[in-house]
């Protein structure tokens, strides 16, 4: 059997106007890898080829064959050429977002299953929102799957007159933040993140199916209003495993 070449991948050049290159270049060779030009467990074209033919660097190429090799399509091998691993992705929350459409992007195919939704007084409500100590507010927990894996506990917190304008069924959509501004009739303009790691307690570890004390990756996001004022404060926690976390870090160093 004929093995492909490297005439097998579409002559293009590559401009960085249209982003990252290696982003770029991952995303030509997925498509002859997801239709079976490179069947699993046949060779890629070597790196230098690649790179000759895209007119790109070797470390472009590389950064390209990293981001298939997390994914589950290829398995990379000291000084030999990469091989074809599957034709699909592997499920897995590789998190790449820089905007609301991105985070849309994120939740693709996944299920959010609604635990309970009711009023709680909770130190994060007096932190967030500014709220006294005896205070109630609302507080929504649920779980993010894709197929049978549970990716995420996810607790979601409002302040009072926010919480009360919603209702357990309201949270239909995966992405909570998208419910709320349908439901409410307002935009919420952005999301301050951070993200820290823990361990797993016994409420997140039944949750996720994990074992008490696992790796988790935290992360926190407060959404705003226009007018700055706020108005969800949401945690997920993700298995540490499943969860990577990529960004693009310019050299802004003079």
């Amino acid at each position: 059997m004929d093995h492909p070449t490297i005439d097998s991948l579409p002559r293009r050049t590559l401009g960085r106007a249209n982003g990252p290159l290696y982003r770029q270049l991952a995303d030509i060779l997925r498509e002859p890898i997801g239709n079976g030009t490179f069947p699993v467990g046949g060779e890629l074209p070597k790196e230098a080829t690649i790179a000759e033919h895209f007119g790109v660097s070797l470390i472009t190429v590389r950064q390209a064959l990293r981001d298939l090799e997390a994914d589950g399509l290829i398995r990379k091998r000291s000084a030999k050429p990469a091989v074809v691993a599957a034709r699909s992705p592997s499920v897995n929350l590789s998190w790449k977002f820089k905007n609301f459409a991105d985070m849309a992007a994120f939740t693709k195919d996944a299920e959010l299953t609604v635990k309970s939704y009711r009023k709680e007084v909770s130190p994060v409500l007096q932190r967030h929102f500014g709220m006294g100590k005896d205070e109630a507010g609302y507080c929504l927990r649920s779980v993010l799957s894709i197929g049978e894996q549970r990716k995420a506990q996810i607790t979601t917190y409002f302040p009072p007159d926010i919480g009360a304008r919603l209702k357990r069924e309201d949270f239909s959509d995966v992405l909570i933040f998208r419910s709320v501004q349908q439901h409410l009739g307002l935009r919420l303009d952005v999301a301050h993140v951070t993200v820290r790691a823990e361990i797993a307690d016994e409420a997140v570890a039944a949750d996720l199916g994990i074992t008490l004390g696992s790796p988790v990756l935290t992360v926190e996001m407060l959404y705003q209003s226009a007018d700055q004022r706020s108005i969800e404060f949401s945690v997920a926690r993700h298995p540490a495993d499943i969860f990577s976390i990529t960004y693009d870090a310019p050299n802004d160093l003079s």
